[in-house]
Parts: C-alpha cells; structure tokens; sequence
C-alpha cells in the first residue's frame, strides 16, 4: 500500500472548506491557521484479485470504506495500476454473512472524443484520495480537461457517484461516456455460479441465485446488485462483462462541466428493492442536496470526535470514527436495529452483532453518532429471552453472546445463544443518555436491564451468596462437560485466558431451580470482572432509576452495588500478591496460581477496589515486569509462567482493556501514570499514529499488529482515551 497522495486543487479546496469533516470558525487573526487534514487517515488503496477476500488468517487486506449502515463498500485503485484508472475498486458486498468481491472495478468510466479514447493520466499521474465520508479520485486528461470520480453513501443501500468533466481549454469539446465492468467470479461452486450481470434500461444489475453454505456464502435469490444511471444509456451483456454507454453526447463550453451520475445499490429482498428504486429516484434529482448534506453530516460526526483530543492525535480519532462507520450495518435480515458489527475485514466478523462488543462500541459511536448509539444497543435487546420463550424460557433476561443476520432456523451457523457476554448495558446505556439526554430512551432500556440483571444472578450464582459466576446456557450444543466450560469461558469473552484452563482445574457444575428445572451451568470459580461488572451496573441501574424519579428502585440498586462491590473487595483481593483474582467456588480461595491477568484491574475502574488495594494495583500496572510492557496492559502479566504475547487473551494488548485500566487509574488519582502509559500505548501500537489499520489486539513487546484489522471496540474506546475520559 501507498502512503499519502498529493491531492488535486480541487481537493485541496474542498479540505480547506470545511466540506470534509472539518467545522470552520471566524478568526480576528490575519493569517488563521488552515484546518487539519483528515486525507487518508487510513490507507484505502487497492485491488482484489479474486472474489473471496481474505489472507491464510481469513484478513481482507485491502481496507474499505462504506457509511450509512449499507451492506457493500470500496476501495481506492494503487497508484499507477492503470488497469484500475476510472472506477473505484469492488464493490465488496456482504452474502447476508460473508464479504465477497463482486468485481475489481465494477464501474469504469472511459471518455471518447471524435471516437478517440481519451487517456486519464494524460496530463499525469490520477491522485487518490479517502476523505471523511468519500473517495475521491481526480485525473487531468491533459489539452484542458479535468475528471474527478467522487464516490459517497447516499442511504443504507446505495452509493452515489459523480463524475465530473470540466473543460478548462480555450474551445469547446464534445464527448462520449461509457462504463465497463466484469464480475469476479468465485472459484467454487455453488458460489461459483451464483451471481449473474442483465442490462436495465437505466444501467446494468447483478442478480445472486440461492445459495445456502453456511460457512462461506448465503443468498436467498433475492439479492441484487444494481448501478442506476441518471443520463440515459443503453447496456450490452457479454458473459460476466457488460458495457454501458450514455446515449447522448456532451458539449462543453470553455469553463464548463458536466456530471455523470449514478447509484451502485445492494438489497437484500424485493421490498427492499422496490424501496430503494423510490430513494435513488430521488437521489438522482438532487445530488448536489446529497453531497451537501452528507458534507454536513460528516463534519459533526469529526467535530464529534475531536473534541477534546489533542491535536497531535486527531487523525487517530477520525481513523477510528472511520472505522466504526464502516463496520455499520443497516437493519436487515435478523437484525431488527442498526448495529455495528466488529470488522467488515474478517471473514467471521462480518455479518453479525455481539454483545459486549456492542456495548463497548456503543459509548464511543455517542460521541458522534448518539442515536446510532441508541440503535445498536436495541439492535442486541431486540433478542433478549422473554419468558414466553418456546425454547429456553429458563433463561428470561439473557442476552445472547451474538446474532446474525440469519438465525439457526435459517441455517445461521454463526448464531450464539450457548452463553451470554460479560454485563456492561447498563453502563452503556448510561453513556449514551449522558450525550442524548432521551430519558424516553432510559424508560424504554430500564425494565430489560432490570432483567437482564436478574438472570445473572437466578442462572450464575451457583451457591446464592451474591457473587455470580461466568458459565453456559441448558443449549443442545453445550453437550459435554469440556462444551460447557468452552461456552462459559467466551461467556468470559477472555476465550482462552489461563483462569479458564482445564489443565488448571477448571470445571463446571450444573444450577438448578427449587423444583430441579435445569437452569444452565457455571464454572466452579467467581470471576472478579465479572462481579466487578455487576456491581458497576447496578450503580447505573440506581442512577437510572433516579433520573426517571423511582426513588425506592435506586436505593434498592445503590445498596445492591454497595453489597456487591464490598463482596469482591472482602474476598477477591490477595493481599500477597496485590492483586485480584477470581476465587473457587466453595472455598472462596484466591485462584493465585494461575498467574495474574488484566481481569485484575477491573476493580478499579468500576471503583470497587479500597484506596489500598488501588495502590497496590497501580504499582503492577506501572511495572515494566508486569503490566507496563512496550505497549501496556497486556491481559495476563508478564511474570506469569502462561504469557505469551501473541495468543489471543494470553497476552496481546486489547484496547478495551487498556481502557479500563487507565479509567481505573485516573479514578484513584494517577493520573500522571495514566496519561504516560497513554501516550506509551498510542505511540508504540502499530498503526495507530500512521494509516494503517486499528488492529483487534497487538504484541505487548514489540507493538506489531495482531488479529482483526479495522477492529470496531479498538476504536469505539480509543475515542475517550485520546480524551483521557475514563
């Protein structure tokens, strides 16, 4: 990948205006300081080669860029592949739970004048560039004509694109437009066959046959890829090609310019499809009222952003806004609300919604975006268990671990219900309303937060003594003893962490209702984050229920929180150590052998821990030998016999936990060892301060990317940590 491009004047202009992202203000001072640039914040350049993305780990390599919560995105062509010149790469789409390339280029523009093709880099190189909210492409064809290719989501299915020639010579110029593209078609059947091109009076349309491969492509027929086109054209099939010429020439007085504009749409089904054709009707009457107000748009979204954040790191907080926009997904399939799903770039994290995750995306998605904040947080709630429920009625109140655009009646294979995510709601919830002030939303959350909380505590706490257990659902895949450890360590979301090992003694032990109904399972060990959560939720829930004036509800929390917090400072805390751990069930032992990991600090930030023990904490945390490694807070220390710096919740850097050991720092005055171990983690993980991607995790040691590119929590708490909030 290339590193940043000189941008054309026009580009140039539009930075300096304010239309990309960037508020403008008055200034008494004659020479005010220009507004910083927010080009390529992340390196959106390149071309697929084949249709199914993904390297050996199952990564897309080439970075995307989709708004709005649509289901297919694009990317920049690599300087100098001329191969790709006139058309933005992809689109890459989404097969209800796979991404898939559908074309490397699907629409080029190719200008012709007297029958003579006209050469896009004539007047030299074309210059790329990603902005807030669009790609940007311009091309001088030299003897005094310009074409810029600008590309943006005009709704949740469609993009708009314009392309504009402008004659800047003497004479006037009469040209002809057409496009071409070809599909890229996947090796493999079912897939192989699946999509197929067909000539519209207004453009050219992708069609999609059934397919149902649960792990790798899912169609229902219905699909439909469609680019609309607002001059007439006339469209030839040939194969897997197709060609679209405009019907009319085009006059160019000197200084003149002409827009050449078109939809790329994608839609699930045909009421989909039939409400889309309405919207890009109208997009294509008024484009220009769709740029400005998607201009309009992303400048609060950065202004949103960059609040607060040093200047030094700003781009690094629109990088993340950027992220977090591309991984939305619009309401579709099982998904009832808007979400955020945690990275269009892996394979597995593509089509679906997890909980935790959600919560976490939704404090930082608040500080731009607040009612998709709001969405995304429905869009998990939408699936909590009611006590109606035909298939697990024991189990009222949980929200599940994930939900995808397909259930398992659908074949949904990715679908999760063996175990639920650890509980933040209610902080969530809290951090939104903080932002909104929607008390409606508050009125509407409160009762299912109630429940969710009561389910803990009914199906995880195996001994009834007020501090619950991680553990797995009465679910027909939780069939074995091994399965049901396995569902309550992801319950974790810390999968692989050593204070789940089996070789270390952990097990799990089934819960029961009075009359012997099986609830479920936990694990024989109360979890410290765990209850640490718990008890910070409930002093949400109090302050919830305050602000909507149930006086006697918030007493009742507070003292609930109050009990809780007292629990794990009393039993959880090893004074040897300094350290908290989970305790075995029964014996209420410190698990002290199976090293310490990051599930230790959590205590403070929920502000749990005694002054004391905070200090002893604080004095691991600081230690280059235990947590302040090149960059800091790996999750299990580096004095553990079990570190190990790139196995997943063994010992990388995940950026939410980062977050919530520096909130725990700065909420027991260290501040200072904050802001340092900060500025330690921005500068030394890879990426963050170029244009490369937000990573899932990174190499506590050397600071090298790991996992998931383009990961959605990474970024969601990156944005109040460039603030130091905690």
């Amino acid at each position: 990948m290339t590193g940043h491009r000189l941008l054309s004047a026009l580009a140039a202009l539009l930075l300096a205006g304010g239309a990309l992202g960037v508020p403008q203000t008055a200034s008494a001072h004659p020479h005010p300081k220009p507004p910083p640039s927010y080009a390529d914040v992340l390196d959106l350049h390149g071309t697929p080669t084949a249709a199914q993305p993904g390297d050996d780990e199952d990564n897309n390599p080439v970075n995307v860029f989709a708004d709005r919560g649509a289901w297919h995105a694009y990317a920049l062509p690599e300087d100098g592949d001329s191969d790709a010149y006139g058309g933005f790469s992809g689109p890459l789409y989404i097969a209800q739970e796979y991404p898939w390339w559908l074309s490397k280029s699907f629409s080029r523009i190719r200008l012709t004048e007297h029958g003579r093709t006209l050469d896009l880099a004539g007047g030299g190189a074309p210059r790329f560039t990603s902005l807030p909210g669009r790609l940007l492409q311009s091309y001088d064809l030299g003897r005094g004509l310009r074409l810029t290719l600008d590309l943006r989501f005009a709704t949740d299915r469609s993009a708009l694109v314009r392309a504009e020639v402008r004659n800047t010579g003497p004479a006037p110029r009469t040209l002809d437009a057409d496009w071409t593209g070809s599909l890229l078609r996947p090796a493999d059947q079912p897939m192989r066959d699946a999509p197929s091109l067909t000539a519209t009076g207004s453009g050219v349309g992708v069609d999609f046959a059934k397919v149902r491969e649960t792990w790798d492509y899912l169609t229902d027929g219905t699909e439909r890829f469609e680019v609309t086109h607002r001059d007439r054209v006339r469209t030839t099939v040939d194969g897997d090609s197709y060609r679209t010429e405009a019907a009319d020439p085009v006059t160019l007085a000197p200084g003149r310019s002409h827009s050449f504009d078109w939809t790329e749409s994608y839609t699930f089904t045909a009421g989909e499809r039939r409400k889309e054709q309405a919207k890009v009707r109208e997009v294509l009457a008024r484009p220009a009222s769709v740029v400005s107000a998607s201009d309009a748009r992303w400048r609060g979204y950065v202004a949103g952003v960059t609040e607060g954040v040093p200047a030094d790191r700003r781009r690094t907080a629109v990088k993340s806004l950027e992220t977090l926009v591309t991984n939305w997904r619009g309401a579709a399939g099982q998904i009832k609300h808007d979400g955020i799903t945690p990275s269009i770039s892996y394979k597995w994290f593509t089509g679906g919604i997890w909980a935790w995750d959600t919560w976490k995306q939704a404090v930082g998605t608040a500080r731009f975006a607040p009612e998709l904040a709001e969405s995304q947080i429905r869009s998990m709630f939408d699936w909590q268990i009611r006590p109606d429920s035909t298939t697990r009625p024991q189990d009222a109140g949980m929200i599940p671990d994930v939900v995808f655009y397909n259930d398992p009646a659908r074949g949904g294979g990715n679908w999760n219900e063996r175990n639920s995510k650890p509980p933040l709601a209610a902080w969530a919830v809290w951090e939104v309303y903080a932002k909104t002030g929607d008390r409606a939303f508050l009125r509407e959350m409160y009762p299912k937060l109630a429940a969710y909380q009561a389910w803990w505590y009914r199906n995880r706490d195996h001994d009834h003594n007020g501090l619950a257990e991680y553990g797995a659902t009465a679910d027909p895949a939780n069939d074995s003893p091994e399965e049901r450890r396995l569902a309550a360590a992801w319950e974790s979301g810390m999968d692989n962490a050593p204070r789940f090992d089996a070789t270390l003694g952990t097990g799990v032990v089934a819960n029961r209702a009075a009359d012997g109904t099986l609830l479920g399972y936990s694990l024989d060990q109360e979890s410290v984050d765990l209850n640490s959560y718990l008890a910070a939720d409930q002093g949400y829930l109090a302050r919830i229920a305050g602000v909507l004036g149930r006086g006697a509800d918030a007493r009742h929390w507070q003292q609930r929180s109050d009990a809780t917090a007292t629990a794990v400072r009393t039993t959880m805390y090893d004074a040897t150590d300094g350290w908290f751990h989970d305790t075995a069930l029964g014996t209420g032992a410190p698990l002290t052998s199976r090293g310490r990991g990051i599930e230790g600090a959590v205590p403070l930030w929920t502000g749990t821990a005694s002054a004391g023990q905070a200090r002893s904490v604080r004095d691991k945390l600081t230690d280059p030998a235990e947590f302040a490694t090149t960059v800091p807070f790996p999750t299990v220390a580096k004095s553990s016999p079990y570190f190990s710096p790139t196995a997943y919740w063994r010992g990388p850097v995940w950026l939410d936990q980062a977050y919530f050991a520096l909130g725990g720092l700065r909420r027991y005055g260290y501040g200072k060892d904050a802001d340092a171990l900060t500025d330690r983690l921005l500068t030394h993980a890879s990426g963050l301060a170029g244009n490369g991607p937000i990573r899932e995790n990174y190499d506590p040691t050397t600071g090298a990317p790991l996992n998931a590119p383009n990961f959605s929590w990474s970024a969601a708490l990156l944005l109040p940590m460039l603030t130091r909030d905690r």
